[in-house]
C-alpha cells in the first residue's frame, strides 16, 4: 500500500508537468526540449523568495505563471512562429523546434549554473499525514493536491470553453481548424505560453520535496515525452494515465530493487511504447 499510495502522489505532479509539454507538442507541434529546464526555473523561483521571505511556494506559484506564460508567448513568436511559417510539413517543424529549444536549454542552464549552480532544497511542510495507517510526507500530499486541481481546471477549460475548444481543434488538424475560422497561430501561440506555465507551475511543487540543481532540467523533459508518447500525443486522459503508471512503476523500483533504477526503468518503458504501441495508449492508429 505504501508503494501505491507514494507511487500515485508522484505520479500526480508527473501528469501536471506532462501536461506542459502535452500542449505544446499537441497544439503548438513544437517539441519542446527546454521544457525541463522552466520546470528548474519555478523550482528556483520558489526556494528564493521561501529563502529571503519564507513565502509559501504555493503563492509563488501563483506569481511565477503569468511570468512564464508572458515570457513562453515572447519565445514562441520572436523565435518559433518564424520556423513554423518557413516549415514545409511537420517533419520539418519538428526537426527545426527540436534543435532551437536543444539550444535553449542549454543557454537556460548556462544561466541557471551562473545565478546558482549549487544544489538547492528546502524545508517545507516537511510533516508526517498518515493515510490508511501508512505515514506520508504533507509537502508531498500538498503537491499531489494542487497537481490535481491544476489538471482538473485545465480539463474543464479544454473541454467546457470555446477557446479550449478551439485549442483541441487545432491539435486534430490544423488545417481544417484554419478552414473552419479559427485563428490557428493565435491559438499555437496561447498553447505554447499555457504549456510552459503549467510546467513551471509544476516545477514550483516539485521543488517542496525533491533537491534539484540546473543541470536536472533534461530528465524531467525525458519523462514528460515518455508520458506523453505513452498516453497519445494531445491526449489529457492518456497523460494522466501515463503519468500514474510511470510513477507507480518508479516508486516500486525504487523500493523494491534499487532506487538508481528508477530512469533506466523508465527508458525502458519508452522503449517498450515505441516498439509495441507506438500511438500511444490512448492514440489513434495511423490510417
Amino acid at each position: 500500500m505504501d508503494i501505491i499510495i507514494t507511487g500515485l502522489l508522484l505520479g500526480g505532479t508527473y501528469a501536471l508537468i506532462a501536461f506542459g509539454l502535452n500542449m505544446q507538442y499537441g497544439v503548438a507541434r513544437i517539441m519542446n526540449l527546454a521544457n525541463g529546464e522552466f520546470l528548474v526555473l519555478g523550482a528556483l523561483a520558489a526556494f528564493w523568495i521561501f529563502i529571503a521571505d519564507a513565502i509559501s511556494p504555493i503563492l509563488t506559484m501563483l506569481l511565477v505563471a503569468p511570468l512564464s506564460f508572458f515570457g513562453n508567448w515572447l519565445i514562441y513568436k520572436a523565435l518559433l512562429r518564424p520556423l513554423v511559417r518557413r516549415a514545409k510539413n511537420q517533419g520539418q517543424l519538428e526537426v527545426d523546434s527540436i534543435l532551437a529549444t536543444f539550444g535553449m536549454s542549454f543557454a537556460l542552464v548556462g544561466i541557471m549554473v551562473s545565478i546558482h549552480g549549487e544544489y538547492f532544497t528546502y524545508s517545507y511542510l516537511a510533516e508526517p499525514f498518515e493515510i490508511v495507517g501508512e505515514t506520508f510526507a504533507l509537502n508531498r500530499i500538498v503537491a499531489f493536491c494542487f497537481a490535481v486541481l491544476i489538471g482538473a481546471v485545465l480539463w474543464l477549460w479544454l473541454y467546457f470553453t470555446r477557446p479550449g475548444m478551439a485549442m483541441r481543434a487545432v491539435s486534430v488538424s490544423t488545417e481544417a481548424s484554419g478552414l473552419v475560422g479559427i485563428n490557428v497561430p493565435k491559438m499555437s501561440a496561447l498553447a505554447f505560453a499555457l504549456g510552459g506555465a503549467v510546467t513551471t507551475m509544476g516545477g514550483t511543487l516539485i521543488s517542496t520535496f525533491i533537491t534539484l540543481d540546473a543541470s536536472v532540467g533534461v530528465i524531467f523533459t525525458m519523462k514528460a515525452l515518455i508520458i506523453i508518447i505513452m498516453g497519445g500525443v494531445g491526449d489529457i486522459r492518456g497523460a494522466i494515465v501515463a503519468a500514474l503508471i510511470l510513477g507507480l512503476v518508479e516508486t516500486a523500483v525504487a523500493r523494491l530493487i534499487d532506487p538508481g533504477l528508477t530512469l533506466a526503468a523508465a527508458y525502458a518503458i519508452f522503449v517498450l511504447v515505441l516498439l509495441f504501441r507506438p500511438q500511444g495508449l490512448f492514440g489513434r492508429k495511423p490510417t
